[in-house]
């Protein structure tokens, strides 16, 4: 090869080099800034896509972000262009129930379609031919998730309400199938983790005999893996951080902990979850600032002015802003405990008990905190831990032992100790939540036992909507990076959230009557959602000289708050409800009365600090 020759292949080779460059980085910054929160502000119908005459239950959007399939009760799989809004293939499946999930199969060129379905079958499908090439029929219950990997072709996943999940290949001569997980099964030691939110084992019995059934309707991870999003029915939006995993929080009071040389990363050396220490030797020496810069001291202000005034989502949603900017502030951490507490929807007293322990960990002589953790404890029915943790605090604080606040929380935790009733649901001693204390422990193997207790809690929490009628309700990340958390909803809303704040920032209505599915688009701002309705619609940033959205919920509070009543009331009113009928006085457990523990109080206030 010459000189000349040389030099050309190199000018050859960087010329495509840096063309190849500036692409990936025109398509970083396009997704990167696809999903903004002008844009979601902005967020409206764009159009409505008609084909199906039965329910769309799942809804994908191929790799490159210009096909989109759909799967319906009328058993047929639609694909769409979803620019043009038009229908460019319509395919009967061949299945003999309701599709529940469709997948197009990596590096098939969008040629191969799978889907899976209540008959219990999974099909694969050209097409190009529009024809069924394999048919798998190893479950034995609804297949309601196919899943495919990049770096897999000809592979796939199917998982049923049989508890079995199976790996299948499919190749032009040839398939073959694979069990890839058996409930009958041990699962080997290492192969599995568990995440739970800390509070629901505890809840369980009080779920059972209300008729709410807990389940998870939908799980993925977010783009870059480090994060798995749990929608779960009859309770709320979950998001595990994978890699900072988290105990679910106990209380050990101080006389009880380890030593610091037995403590790591906040487990003890055997293990066991140890929540958090409140060193009585560190309490007094504690100085810490509470100074907030001006904009996040305003915040506080308009978040205290909210609590003032009993908007207590209001109020939480300030807090959490400030928290999001200031996350060691102990301050914030207790006034947001507080507002939780006086809120009390689903799994509020738990975030309140997350909040106090992270403001004792910032401040361990935060009194108001400390205080309310005792009463968190309490009302989860810690019954014995509330005791001792009043009994410290009344030992750190002397000045406050005998405030009618302490006398009166003091009677109603011995009355409750002494209480047959409460003492049959008393956890026992310090331990940490115990999955195998239910009545249902017979039926669990002890592997299942031991990865259960290993279970890790919840980062964030997502509520507002609600999850109790439909079994295949979906949440996503919404953005490059997961910037925002979308979910459907029963009263045929869909919700979206900030994913670090939690706070919700919009409600849109989806359908007439629920919203199930939710597919973001690979890298532009277009969502696509279905629900019961037999169509498909598809939302985008709409034309600033468009002034008015009919689809925007505008009392956003408002809606969470019918959602929380709808999710805690009768079964009977429920299905009334689904049914088009209009139920007065629907009434939430969370929010019956009031709280009277402000009014019981002198020195220690349950306000805001």
């Amino acid at each position: 090869m010459t000189c000349c020759e040389t030099m050309s292949l190199r000018n050859v080779t960087s010329d495509l080099l840096r063309r190849q460059i500036r692409e990936n980085r025109a398509l970083d910054f396009q997704r990167h800034y696809h999903v903004t929160d002008p844009f979601i502000k902005r967020l409206g119908l764009e159009a409505e896509l008609q084909g199906h005459s039965g329910c769309v239950n799942c809804l994908e959007w191929n790799e490159r972000g210009d096909l989109l399939a759909s799967g319906s009760d009328d058993q047929h799989a639609i694909i769409w262009d979803p620019f043009r809004h038009t229908k460019l293939i319509t395919m009967h499946t061949g299945h003999a129930a309701n599709i529940f999930s469709v997948k197009f199969l990596p590096h098939s060129e969008d040629r191969i379609l799978i889907t899976g379905a209540a008959d219990t079958k999974v099909h694969v499908h050209d097409l190009t031919a529009k024809e069924t090439t394999h048919m798998f029929s190893d479950h034995t219950n609804r297949v309601k998730r196919i899943a495919t990997a990049p770096m897999w072709p000809n592979t796939f996943w199917s998982a049923a309400e049989d508890g079995v999940i199976r790996k299948s290949m499919t190749q032009s001569s040839s398939a073959g199938v694979h069990t890839f997980c058996d409930k009958q099964k041990s699962i080997p030691d290492g192969a599995g983790q568990y995440y739970v939110a800390g509070h629901l084992p505890v809840k369980l019995p009080d779920y059972n005999n209300r008729l709410r059934v807990l389940v998870a309707t939908y799980v993925t991870f977010s783009p870059d893996g480090t994060e798995l999003l749990v929608n779960m029915g009859g309770e709320q939006v979950y998001l595990f951080d994978l890699t900072f995993k988290q105990r679910p929080y106990t209380f050990l009071l101080p006389k009880k902990c380890h030593t610091s040389s037995e403590v790591q990363n906040g487990k003890t050396t055997n293990g066991v979850s140890n929540g958090i220490h409140l060193p009585a030797s560190r309490l007094r020496l504690a100085k810490v600032s509470s100074d907030l810069p001006p904009h996040l001291e305003w915040i506080k202000q308009q978040a205290n002015d909210a609590f003032a005034r009993q908007q207590w989502t209001q109020a939480i949603q300030l807090y959490s802003l400030g928290i999001h900017e200031a996350g060691h502030n102990a301050m914030l951490y207790g006034n947001r405990a507080a507002a939780y507490m006086k809120r009390k929807w689903d799994g509020d007293l738990y975030d309140a008990l997350r909040d106090c322990l992270k403001a004792l960990s910032l401040n361990p002589a935060h009194l108001k905190a400390h205080f309310r953790l005792v009463r968190c404890l309490f009302e989860l029915k810690y019954i014995a831990e509330a005791l001792e943790c009043l009994d410290d605090f009344k030992g750190k604080f002397p000045e406050q032992a005998h405030s009618s606040a302490c006398d009166a929380l003091d009677r109603d935790i011995k009355a409750a100790l002494f209480s047959k009733t409460d003492s049959s649901d008393d956890k026992k001693g310090n331990s940490s939540i115990r999955f195998h204390n239910f009545s249902r422990k017979e039926s669990i193997p002890e592997d299942e036992i031991v990865l259960r207790e290993r279970s890790f809690d919840y980062k964030h929490r997502y509520c507002g909507h609600c999850n109790t009628t439909t079994d295949i309700k979906e949440a996503n990340f919404f953005g490059s990076k997961g910037q925002y958390i979308v979910s459907g909803s029963d009263d045929g809303s869909f919700f979206i959230w900030d994913k670090e704040t939690t706070n919700l920032v919009r409600i849109l209505q989806g359908d007439e009557s629920i919203v199930n599915c939710l597919q973001p688009h690979p890298s532009y701002c277009f969502l696509a959602t279905s629900g019961i309705d037999p169509v498909v619609r598809i939302w985008s940033p709409r034309p600033e000289s468009e002034n008015e959205n009919c689809r925007v919920v505008e009392d956003m509070e408002g809606a969470a708050q019918a959602n929380q009543k709808r999710m805690n009331a009768d079964p009977l009113e429920v299905m009334l409800l689904n049914m088009g009928y209009r139920i007065s006085g629907l009434s939430s457990r969370g929010t019956e009365g009031s709280d009277d523990e402000e009014s019981s109080e002198s020195q220690v206030q349950c306000r805001s600090s």
